[in-house]
């Protein structure tokens, strides 16, 4: 089945502002200011790997999308605050859509990566969630472990957002790709504004297939690397996160990455 894309930009009351198509690759340059409300509409045709710029301040991403609609909301109020002062500002805004190439698809490469992950179900994967994020606030969301941006010596605004756990020693973070991939590394970037900033000892991963690795972590700001067994799996669970003793209650993820290839 051959995929037509389509790109439209639609505002709060389900009308569309602009749109736009093409077999392979689309393009809108939207000439308007994003009021609250507004979303950028992708339609694929059918399940495909695309790779995606809904803000081109923004990198762009390689994602699977699942469904044939996807949502991407525009971030408005304190949902702005883990994006560049740059970012969704101004009155011409390029957004650009195109069907991956089959050598993207069959890279190993970080398959975490996506700076356009949002709360909710929006059709396209990776995709993050956790079972706590502190105050609720944008700022310490889950989506920004996976948003590229690995700053990590401040913490409340970008680019030094992070997940963080509000002290819940339950918390758990879940990566969903939404469908097979190989994962054979995991690099994990720990928050570190010391002395506010704890961190953990150790943390386990458990995986779809039912596996689990656990990781020995230490006090760096660098990326700490770890090889695992290669193994085929749709979702994976960070959890059973050990803080390290010290006055600061505050551990932080700042980056996750799961480096590997499609199954």
């Amino acid at each position: 089945m051959e995929n037509t894309l389509k790109l439209k930009v639609v505002d709060g009351q389900g009308r569309t502002m602009l749109t736009g198509a093409d077999a392979e690759s689309v393009s809108l340059v939207y000439t308007g200011a994003y009021q609250e409300g507004d979303s950028i509409v992708l339609d694929c045709g059918c399940p495909c790997y695309c790779v995606v710029q809904f803000e081109d301040s923004l990198p762009a991403a390689l994602i699977y999308a699942a469904e044939r609609e996807l949502w991407y909301h525009i971030p408005s109020g304190p949902d702005r605050i883990v994006f560049s002062p740059k970012c969704f500002t101004g009155s011409r805004h390029l957004i650009r859509a195109r069907l991956a190439e089959p050598h993207e698809i069959a890279a190993r490469r970080n398959l975490a990566f996506n700076p356009y992950d949002q709360h909710g179900d929006n059709g396209f994967f990776p995709h993050s969630k956790a079972n706590v994020e502190t105050r609720g606030e944008a700022v310490f969301a889950s989506y920004n472990a996976i948003d590229g941006v690995c700053e990590n010596a401040s913490h409340g605004e970008w680019p030094y957002q992070s997940w963080g756990i509000n002290r819940d020693p339950k918390a758990e973070w879940t990566l969903s790709f939404g469908r097979p991939v190989v994962i054979d590394e995991l690099r994990l970037v720990l928050r570190a504004d010391f002395p506010h900033d704890n961190y953990w000892t150790s943390a386990k991963v458990a995986f779809s297939d039912g596996s689990a690795e656990t990781l020995s972590l230490v006090k760096t700001p660098q990326p700490q690397s770890f090889p695992i067994q290669p193994r085929t799996v749709e979702w994976l669970k960070l959890g059973e996160l050990i803080q390290a003793e010290g006055p600061s209650p505050f551990p932080a993820l700042t980056q996750f990455e799961a480096w590997g290839t499609e199954a």
